[in-house]
């Protein structure tokens, strides 16, 4: 049976995927910039969760999803739940792998120097990311997955490009990893507001059932 889809800015998403296990689609958005008074779009954003998620987030039961988008504390809270979970970016606008490595990169690095985190170790396991991403060019509807297993320190990068393998790099450094959840995923701190205020209303429906 065919997996139903969900439109994100034109971009079909299934709404399942399965990894180690079945992951819903439980929030999406785009990122954008305004460019001389045009919205520039760079890329869709689909977040999959264990729907198992919401037994972590239990404190925020019946909470209407404003409040919810809000408070940085529930996103903190997903972040830390031990969930899998995924994010695929699908590209809008066509964009050079070593431009996107340089955009991770400096949201990355100046994440962890602000928490006072970033030693040698960081910089080199964030060296050999953009590394992974300096040869590749992605066109529109080339698609970056994150995959990051329940439980695990660790982050699968996946890239999907017409007509070519896919490519996959493992990410080790634990403080990496947390780092680029939280730039897809940690409330009003995020890259996306439109992602943050979808998982807030997906989550706040399935808590409260």
């Amino acid at each position: 049976m065919a997996s139903e889809t969900v439109l994100v800015d034109e971009i079909s998403y299934p709404s399942k995927i399965t990894t180690n296990k079945p992951l819903s689609l439980l929030g999406h958005g785009i990122t954008d910039m305004e460019i001389h008074f045009l919205q520039v779009k760079f890329y869709s954003i689909g977040v999959y969760l264990e729907p198992e998620v919401v037994n972590h987030l239990q404190q925020w039961k019946g909470k209407p999803a404003k409040e919810l988008e809000d408070n940085d504390d529930f996103f903190d809270a997903l972040i830390s739940s031990p969930v899998e979970k995924a994010i695929r970016l699908v590209v809008i606008k066509e964009i050079k792998g070593a431009q996107y490595g340089v955009q991770i990169e400096t949201a990355v690095r100046d994440r962890l120097a602000a928490d006072d985190k970033y030693e040698d170790e960081e910089e080199e396991a964030l060296e050999k990311v953009i590394e992974f991403f300096q040869s590749k060019y992605f066109k529109k509807h080339s698609v970056i997955t994150y995959h990051f297993p329940a439980n695990s320190p660790t982050a699968e990068i996946v890239v999907s490009l017409e007509g070519k393998e896919d490519s996959k790099y493992v990410i080790e450094n634990a403080n990496v990893v947390e780092t680029i959840k939280k730039w897809y995923l940690a409330g009003s701190r995020a890259i996306s507001p439109s992602t943050i205020s979808s998982l807030a209303n997906h989550l706040s429906e399935e808590l409260s059932k």
